[in-house]
Order: C-alpha cells, then structure tokens, then sequence
C-alpha cells in the first residue's frame, strides 16, 4: 500500500478541490438553470402585456368592472392607462381624493383581470434587438441552459458519481495532509486515508483522462466568458434550438389540437400511446415533431403533409432513429437531386445514423456498403432505376421527400417508387404541396400507401368540406400550418411594388402580345434596354435599402435570362445563379455562402430551383421579379426564409407592372390561391378544389384578353 507523503497528498488533495468545484458548479448550474430560464422568460413576457397595457386608456377599466367604477378622479391623478393603474399601489390609489380603500381594490383587481387577459392573447417571440436588456436576459438564459445540457447529456452519469466521491475521499485522506493529525491519527486511520488517497488520485485521474475535467473547465468558461454579443450571435444563428428549449421549460400557449394536425381523438390516443425513442437523435424534437414521428410510426403508410419551414426531414429522421434503436438497420430517402445533399447533411447533424449516399461517382460502392452495413441510404428520382427493389434489404422506413412527384401513377419514376413502397415495412411520403389542383391526384398518392383508403375518398370531397375530408384521411395525412405551431416565428410582411412600363420594356411587352408569347409577355419588363427598366429600378432600390440595414436578400424569378440580368445589374453584392442546371451541391455551397457573409449580400436563383429543398434563413428580404402561375410556387419560395428559426421580420416584395400580364395573373389566381389558404388552413389536404385550370388553358385566356385591351386581336 502506497504511503502518501504530506506535499504529495497537499497537491493531489488541491486538484480534487479545483475538479470538485468545477463539479459542484455545474451541478448547481444545471439546477438553476431551468428556473433562471422561467424568470427570465416571465419578465419579459410581463414587460410585453405591460407595454401592451400602456396603450390602453384607464376607462377601460370600468368597461370590465363588473361594479360601478368613478374613473375621473382617478384619471385627473395622472392615471390615464391600465398599466399605471396597474403598476400604483393600493397606498397611492387611495390618496387619490374620492378614491377609499374599496374603490382601490377595485381599480387593482380589475387592472389585472386586464393584465391577465391580455397574457392569455399574447404571442411571445424573442425578438431580435440585442439593445434590449430583458430579451438579453432571456436568449443568455437560454444559452446557459442549453450548454449545461450538452455537457450533461455528454458526462452527466460521470459527474453525478465521482463529484460527491471526490469530496468523501477527500475528507477521509485530509489527515495525511496535516503534522498533527499524521501525528496523532494512528496506524489503521493512516492506513485508511492513505487507501483514500490512492482511490483519490484514481479517480482524479480517471476525470482528467477522460476528457471529464477539460469538459468542465470549457463549460465554466462559456457560462462566466461569453459575451452578449457572442451570445446574440449563435442564437441568430441557432434560433431554432433556442425556441425548441424554451418550449420545454415554459407553456408558450401552443394550439394542442393544431400541432395534432385536428385529427380524430381515437387517432390521437393512438399516436400519443406511441413510444418514442430518441437516444440516437442529437437534436431536440418539438411537440408537434415529435407527435409526426409517431404518427409516422403507428399509422405505418402515411403522408406527412406539414407546410413549408415546420421541419418534416427531422420528423422522418426521428422516426428513422426510433427504429435504428429497436435494431433496425436498413432506411432509404428517394428525393430529387435539388435536395439529396441537403438529406445527407440533416441527418448526419441531427441523427447517430450513418448516410449512404446512393448516387454519383461512388454510387455502386455506397449500394454495396448500404447493403451490407445498412444506414440511411439516400437516392433520387433519376437514379431510382440503378436501385431496383427486388433483391435488396427491405427498408424499415422508406421516406419519399417532394411526395408529389410521385403523383402520376404510370410515370417511370412513379412505378419504380411503388416498387421500394410495396417491400418496405413504413412508408413516409413527404410534401407541403400533395396537390395543387384536385382531389385525384391526392388519391393517387394515398392508393401507393392504403389503397382502401384510396377507394374511399370520393372526387368531390374536398368540395363537402375541410372537416369531413380530413377525418376520411385521418389514418393516412397529417398536415400542420406554421401560424399554428410556429408562435415564434417573425411577421412577414408582403408588399405589391406597383410600376409602370417604360419605352423600352412597354414596346418588348407589346411585340410579346402580338405574339402571342405568354413566356415574352411575362418577363419583358427585363428586356434588355439603353437604361434600367421599372422594375429593375425598384430591384436595386429594394437591394440598397436592404444593405443598409444590414439584411440578406434573396431574389428568384422564373426565367433563366432574367436572373442573368439581375446578376449584371447587381455585380459583386450578387451570389449565384442558382438555377436548374447547378448541381445539387454547387447549390448548397452557394446557400452556405451566402449564409456564412459576413456582409449583406443577395442571393439569386430561379424559383423552382431555389424554392425547394434550401435553407435561406439567412434571408430576410425576398423579392419575387413576377408573379408566379401557381400560388404555392410562391409560397414554398417565401418559405424558404420565413421558417422554423428565422429570426428577423421577413419582408417579401413582388415587383408587377400595371396593365399587363401580371396583373390580370393575380386576378385569375387570386380566387385559386384564396380557395387553397381556405381549404388548407386547418390542416387539410392542401388541394385547391374547383381551380382546375389547366397552365396552358390560363396561358391562352391571359394572352387573348391583353391582345383584346392592346386593340391588337386579330379581326
């Protein structure tokens, strides 16, 4: 047995002492945390109604006395708003003249009845201003939180042990590090502490070597070191995260039945009896998420219809993880080439599972590794036909991302997908858009999935009513909206930006009518001219004033040369283009760097390239250089910013000439998009019944009517 000398038990004793309070601090740390997160929470949301309530006259408050209330003395005391009524003490109510200890009661009880109310209503979102010292507060609670997790969800096991062991060995060897009581211990009390000491610098040493202790210092540093801004910082760039946190700490007044996507209570009670584990996920689930990957699981063959921004990769990757943990291997993505390295990176930031990329130059070897080691094998549409099902691993889930595809039964693509959907054990078709114009192609999609199902729906449901479809889809779709779930997300603002054509752009759209070039007539106000033509003017306006404060801009169009103009107009401020001949990753590239900017900068693409499958939250101004065909086109573009983690209020402008295509475009779409919103809002299928006007049918109308203003239709 080891006999351990006074300096050497001095200085194993002093680093148990510094790892021992490293330890004891965190432990604390993840105890209050929590609560530092709640107060901080509650005071900035108390801050919101007030600031609310300081708009409010204080007559009001006899509005919703349900006593008589005499306002005017009190109103003649400087009282004027609920707020100040509210923030007076019953001492200072009651030196008002008239105004007697009941009276002042009455004035309080019935100010916070207001108060409590207008909490109820409220919509808390942390908003993006650094100068405001409460909402620092809480986004620097919320960072501590969520670090002191991370290195518990990392060593806590370890911590929870060899903290309290570290003191008691401690207190047992400290007699060796004393004269006197080395002096006076006797034999079997040294024989014990030194015992202790040698377990002491086991265990000093076993934090050390593990990383444990490096760990704890890195955690102290974070949470005493760290700026505001630092702080600021990584939640512009994490917001997400932060809210998820939040939402589990505090009731931030989520519309249960709304995350639930309205389904029937039986399909409820059966989704929520549905375990779910997530020791394979490295990210937090919110409950709407977390209630899709379930669904997923219990339903089996199911469509995951959520709108654009609500995350429904990392609802297919919880549901892929939940299987992975029960033991099973092999999983499969088939999605378009626009979004498969965007898969690849999803599931390797959020997930334990490995990606096997079943494509491009390696794709044999990443077959033969997917087939032997199993992962999430990920292939898109155009390779679908080097993977045939026969023969292969049977998926335990097989997810379809941009479901609607697939919508066509007899394209190729179509029969190879149903060939993986009818060997694999689940199915998740995923898409914000199943269908844009009628109910068939809807059930197209559910005959891959239940075909009884499939049978049951009849083509004129949507037009019977959202409530009565969606119980007859209830075991198959599950759609939820943004306004519902995403309480936290930033207004968007959209603005019409209304110009007229000039000599130039005016004499392209007239050559383009006489045509008869829907193509020519949509995209004249570009045309090539000796000076900037109306649009682009406002293009450049919009662009400069965005720079100015400081926010990204992402620009789309439908037409390939337009982009190329706004890219000689922009010059250097400009990234891009993305359009549909860039490869799938020279995409994702290109959206990184526009992310990664230190500098404002404007993002150019082509919508149907841009406005699928990307992340552009680093965006906070869209500008549309015309109306698009189809509404949702529109709306997947839009959403590409305005999602789950954008920080900043996300303002769109749609650049339209008067009298012209764009025009009579949103008068004949207006009642299309607007049937959509409202068939679509409540979690329905997002199918617009009755707008079943076929693109080149709407093509020819718009053309003919603008040659019939013009004066210029054949006689």
């Amino acid at each position: 047995m080891e006999n351990w000398s006074r300096a050497a038990s001095r200085d194993l004793l002093g680093q148990a002492r510094t790892r021992h309070t490293l330890g004891t601090d965190a432990l604390t740390e993840r105890d209050a945390a929590p609560e530092r997160v709640r107060v901080a929470y509650r005071v900035a949301r108390d801050a919101r109604v007030r600031a609310e309530l300081a708009e409010v006259p204080a007559d009001r408050i006899r509005d919703v006395s349900t006593a008589p209330l005499r306002l005017g003395p009190v109103e003649a005391a400087g009282y004027r708003t609920v707020a100040q009524v509210l923030d007076a003490d019953a001492a200072e109510l009651e030196a008002i003249p008239g105004v007697g200890p009941r009276t002042a009661r009455l004035l309080r009880d019935t100010a916070q009845q207001i108060f409590d109310a207008v909490d109820d209503a409220l919509t808390f979102r942390i908003e993006h201003d650094p100068g405001d010292p409460l909402a620092t507060d809480l986004v620097r609670a919320l960072h501590a939180h969520e670090q002191v997790n991370r290195f518990f969800d990392a060593w806590g096991e370890r911590v929870d042990v060899d903290v309290p062991k570290l003191a008691r060995l401690a207190e047992v060897g400290a007699l060796r590090a004393t004269l006197v009581k080395r002096l006076f211990a006797g034999r079997e009390r040294t024989a014990t502490a030194d015992t202790a000491l040698t377990r002491l610098r086991e265990t000093v040493d076993g934090l050390d070597a593990s990383a444990v202790t490096e760990a704890l210092e890195r955690l102290d540093r974070t949470l005493t070191g760290t700026s505001d801004a630092e702080v600021w910082r990584d939640y512009e760039a994490r917001a997400a995260t932060y809210f998820t946190a939040l939402g589990e700490l505090v009731d931030l007044g989520i519309d249960v039945e709304a995350s639930e996507g309205y389904l029937p209570e039986e399909v409820v009670d059966q989704v929520l009896a549905q375990d779910l584990d997530t020791s394979l996920l490295t990210v937090s689930l919110r409950g709407y998420q977390a209630f899709g990957a379930r669904y997923a699981l219990v339903q089996r063959r199911t469509i995951l219809g959520d709108e654009m921004g609500l995350g429904k990769t990392v609802q297919a990757i919880a549901a892929m993880a939940h299987l992975a943990a029960r033991g099973r291997r092999h999983f499969l993505v088939i999605c378009p080439a626009s979004v498969a390295a965007n898969w690849a990176r999803e599931v390797a930031a959020h997930s334990h599972l490995a990606v096997r990329v079943l494509q491009g130059d390696d794709r044999d070897g990443g077959i033969r590794t997917w087939v032997a080691d199993g992962g999430v094998g990920i292939v898109t549409f155009p390779q679908l036909g080097h993977l045939r099902a026969a023969g292969m691993p049977r998926p335990a889930l097989l997810v379809v991302d941009e479901a609607h595809y697939v919508k066509n039964p007899r394209a190729q693509r179509s029969e190879r997908t149903a060939a993986w959907a009818g060997t694999a054990e689940r199915v998740l078709f995923m898409t914000g858009t199943p269908m844009e114009n009628t109910v068939d192609e809807f059930r197209s999609l559910v005959d891959y999935l239940k075909p009884e199902v499939a049978e049951s729906i009849d083509p004129a449901a949507g037009l019977a009513g959202a409530a009565a479809f969606r119980r007859s889809v209830s075991t198959v779709y599950l759609r939820r909206n943004q306004e519902d779930v995403l309480t936290e997300l930033p207004e968007l603002v959209q603005v019409d930006e209304w110009e007229r054509f000039g000599k130039h752009d005016g004499a392209a759209y007239r050559r383009a009518v006489l045509k008869r070039s829907f193509a020519d007539m949509r995209r004249a106000a570009f045309v090539h001219a000796p000076e900037p033509t109306a649009k682009l003017v406002r293009l450049r306006e919009i662009v400069a004033e965005a720079m100015d404060n400081n926010r990204k801009v992402v620009v789309f169009s439908f037409f390939r040369d337009v982009i190329e103009t706004v890219l000689a107009e922009l010059g250097p401020l400009a990234i891009g283009p993305i359009t549909g001949s860039v490869p799938a990753r020279r995409r994702q590239e290109l959206v990184d760097e526009f992310t990664r900017a230190a500098e404002p900068k404007v993002l150019v693409s082509q919508i149907e390239a841009g406005g699928v499958g990307l992340n552009i939250q680093a965006a906070s101004v869209v500008i549309l250089c015309e109306p698009q065909v189809k509404p949702t086109v529109e709306a997947q573009a839009i959403a590409r910013a305005h999602r789950m983690g954008q920080v900043r209020t996300v303002q769109v402008h749609r650049l339209l000439v008067e009298n012209s295509v764009d025009e009579r475009l949103l008068e004949i779409l207006g009642t299309k998009a607007e049937l959509f919103a409202e068939y679509a809002g409540r979690s329905t299928v997002a199918v617009t019944p009755g707008a079943d006007v076929a693109d080149a049918e709407l093509a020819r109308r718009i053309v003919e009517e603008e040659r019939a203003r013009l004066g210029e239709s054949a006689a």
